[in-house]
């Protein structure tokens, strides 16, 4: 259980599960297939996989990148979800699955908006602010699509915990589900690879590693991660 949990220790802190998920979520992350009939057969293998190294506090740009694949393997879980089983009831391991990803959207990824938001875009904001319209152009980009998404997430999961809560969707409700995702999954797609390909490149090109390590240690505050210490070059 320890491995499995370790991969959340960045990121997805605090991830909060209901008991029930708690207790399983070890299992279902490992599990390869759902028991269901072969056509809806899917890979359920944890968003980011054991044995993977992954970026510390020290590093926090490639943290974000991190954070970036989770958003991405937690969305393809929900879209798997909705497009297989149509609001139709739903197996053990298929509620384990939708609800350990509602969770994450809901209680751990609006800590990387905060991250890019409150530590990384003001630090290149203050930077470009002294003659880069392109680079303040495409943070406010950013943050608009922020927004845009976290009206998505909030629907999504009203929809998604009614059908925990009630065992099924109507038809309309499973269709919006399904089309909210799809639209999700387009933006995440466009988002994701401006911020992969441009905008931290660009942070690594114009904050100094005092800066980066400042963004590091204040994503390692919101998590309340206090045992791990950046190198002292960067500190």
């Amino acid at each position: 259980m320890t491995a499995v949990i370790s991969v959340f220790s960045k990121c997805e802190l605090p991830l909060k599960l209901s008991s029930t998920s708690e207790a399983r979520i070890g299992s279902l992350y490992i599990k390869k297939y759902f028991r269901s009939p072969p056509r809806l057969a899917y890979d359920y293998s944890m968003p980011v996989q054991i044995g993977q190294t992954a970026a510390t506090f020290a590093d926090p740009i490639g943290l974000l990148k991190d954070c970036h694949r989770r958003i991405e393997r937690f969305l393809e879980t929900l879209l798997r979800i909705a497009d297989t089983k149509q609001g139709a009831p739903l197996g053990g391991d298929e509620r384990a699955a939708l609800e350990g990803a509602l969770n994450y959207f809901r209680d751990a990824a609006p800590r990387h908006t905060e991250d890019e938001e409150d530590s990384l875009f003001p630090r290149l904001m203050e930077h470009a602010a002294a003659g880069d319209p392109v680079a303040l152009a495409m943070i406010a980009e950013l943050e608009d699509g922020h927004e845009q998404a976290n009206a998505a997430h909030e629907e999504i999961d009203r929809l998604g915990r009614r059908w925990l809560a009630q065992g099924s969707l109507t038809a309309p409700e499973a269709a919006r589900i399904a089309g909210l995702l799809r639209e999700l999954r387009t933006f995440y797609e466009r988002h994701i690879a401006t911020e992969d390909n441009e905008l931290f490149p660009l942070a690594g090109r114009m904050l100094d590693a005092q800066e980066l390590a400042a963004v590091g240690s204040e994503m390692r505050a919101r998590r309340r991660l206090q045992d791990e210490l950046l190198p002292r070059s960067a500190a």
